[in-house]
């Protein structure tokens, strides 16, 4: 009996697509955790409007989609440019804005 390379290969690719489904099962349960945290990227922060809201007011009423430096940073987290903002984004800030974050369902 001969094996089939189109079995073959439909074996490679339910192994490969076997832990994504079980990473769907886990995400609902992740997703009733928090809609936002300081790990979000910035891009996907400032375009919810509550989220949004949260973070331009610990930034002083500064929307930081109009920094000139946000094309550079929105893929990237608060929590991750934290230590390459000069000491504007502290620990402190970054406890506050998780907290209100954390409040938005």
């Amino acid at each position: 009996m001969k094996f089939s390379p189109l079995a073959a290969l439909g074996l490679a690719l339910a192994a490969v697509t076997a832990p994504a489904f079980a990473a769907q099962d886990e995400a609902p349960a992740e997703a009733e955790a928090a809609a936002f945290t300081i790990d979000t990227p910035i891009e996907v922060l400032m375009a919810d409007e509550r989220a949004k809201a949260v973070v331009t007011k610990h930034f002083g009423g500064q929307d930081l989609a109009l920094h000139p430096a946000y094309e550079q940073i929105k893929s990237l987290s608060l929590k991750t440019v934290a230590p390459f903002s000069q000491g504007l984004i502290t620990d402190e800030m970054l406890d506050k804005i998780a907290a209100d974050l954390a409040t938005i369902k």
